[in-house]
């Protein structure tokens, strides 16, 4: 019986023990590092809102390595096609050669031109000797005038001895003779006008070929692009974004093949949505990193804030360029680089915060599930700014407080505890009670 009696209470012993060690195994549970998975703890610290864009470095100042400035003279309109340029990168110095053109254009426009030059020739040519000649038979004819003249009124002279009738038939004559000479003077002035009319027309002509001759033979020369002054080669790139190379096209009207930039000061240029360019201005800080060098980060400011959108190609929707520049570049530094930049539109010194997905709405009212103790209290809070990843709590909570991750399963059954003077105005329930702050969170507007 005493036998028994030990046996029983050992057993309740260890029941009891085994009950006390889950109580306590449940306590830990609630507040140890079991469930960090499933919550978060309210932090205290600065918080800082960035609008983050992709970018891409440039030089601000460069000097332009051109074809020729002249082809719209020369009639070439068309695009010409470059045939071969050195590697982006490549150390040039003054007068080394970086590109060369291909110059069938410039050879059909030159064999146009010599074959006009020639025509042009030919009617300078042939008006000359035509002036010559109307110059020298209206020169013949007023020597011939002359000479009846004066044959003329030796027979007046002579016919004062004869009757009326006859002096009157030699006053006659000589008056023919008289006007004559005065017309064929007068012709000779008009023949003698024209001939330099034509001279100057045919000879106008003759220059403008010869001059165009003149640009085609230098623009062809042009066509072995040499670098202006000494520097590194980066390729310009076109309209649609595609950096020039071998087989790409130069227009008469954008010559440029490839730039020589000045490395001291470098930006990143990078294009922002229309929805964040409204929380950018000029003079904000940034933080810029390299996709060739993630560890390395970069201090820049902003320097312009585009007023007009755009759109950039393979894209539907408007954005704004953003010019940031580089504090203080170094010389592994290169135009073209991809950065990442972390632009600051606001910063908030010791506030409370909380991941953004711990915040919920329920007809118009935010709120947070929170642990508290082995139970969980469905608080409602006020929200301040918001960020990428984490919002601002501005009354609700304490530091250090553990919010849930995710709903629980008895979501449902909680009750809402609204707080003192709470400024949120509930709403008539729809049937939609836990909708993304993202969408519904009120939050202070940033500049």
């Amino acid at each position: 019986m005493k036998r028994l009696l030990r046996t029983r209470w050992f057993q309740v012993a260890l029941a009891l023990v085994l009950l006390a060690t889950t109580a306590a195994w449940l306590k830990a549970r609630g507040n140890g590092p079991d469930d960090d998975a499933l919550v978060a703890r309210v932090k205290k610290g600065d918080f800082r809102i960035l609008v983050t864009t992709s970018g891409e470095l440039r030089a601000p100042k460069f000097v332009n390595i051109s074809g020729p400035q002249n082809m719209q003279q020369a009639e070439i309109y068309n695009g010409v096609k470059i045939q071969t340029m050195v590697a982006e990168g490549t150390q040039v110095k003054e007068g080394d050669v970086v590109a060369d053109l291909d110059r069938s254009p410039a050879a059909t426009k030159l064999a146009d031109v010599n074959l006009a030059l020639q025509k042009a020739q030919a009617q300078y040519e042939q008006a000359s000797l035509d002036s010559t000649l109307n110059l020298s038979k209206a020169r013949e004819d007023l020597h011939t005038a002359l000479l009846t003249l004066e044959e003329k009124k030796l027979a007046r002279d002579q016919s004062k001895f004869e009757a009326p009738s006859v002096q009157r038939q030699v006053e006659i004559d000589y008056e023919k003779a008289f006007r004559a000479l005065k017309q064929d003077s007068a012709d000779y002035i008009t023949k003698t006008d024209q001939a330099k009319a034509k001279m100057r027309e045919v000879g106008s002509d003759y220059e403008r070929q010869k001059n165009k001759l003149k640009i085609v033979q230098d623009i062809m020369g042009a066509f072995t692009i040499k670098a202006p002054s000494s520097g590194m080669v980066i390729y310009i790139k076109d309209w649609q974004g595609k950096k020039r190379g071998v087989g790409a096209q130069v227009s008469a009207w954008d010559p440029a093949v490839a730039t020589l930039p000045d490395l001291t000061t470098m930006e990143s240029v990078t294009f922002v949505n229309e929805i964040d360019v409204r929380k950018l201005a000029v003079g904000q800080t940034a933080t810029l990193t390299l996709d060739a060098d993630p560890s390395k980060k970069l201090r820049g400011k902003v320097t312009a804030v585009a007023n007009v959108g755009e759109q950039r190609p393979n894209s539907d929707a408007k954005v704004f360029e953003v010019k940031i520049l580089v504090e203080k570049p170094d010389t592994t530094l290169r135009p073209g680089m991809t950065t990442g930049n972390g632009i600051e539109t606001m910063s908030l010194k010791n506030v409370l915060h909380v991941p953004l997905e711990t915040v919920l709405n329920e007809s118009g009212v935010p709120f947070v599930f929170r642990r508290n103790g082995l139970g969980v209290v469905k608080q409602e809070v006020e929200t301040g700014a918001m960020n990428d990843d984490e919002i601002v709590i501005t009354r609700g909570l304490d530091e250090g407080d553990r919010v849930l991750l995710s709903p629980p399963a008895e979501k449902d059954k909680l009750a809402l505890v609204r707080l003192p003077n709470s400024k949120a105005v509930q709403r008539p329930a729809n049937g939609d009670t836990a909708v993304s702050p993202t969408k519904q969170v009120p939050v202070k507007k940033t500049p």
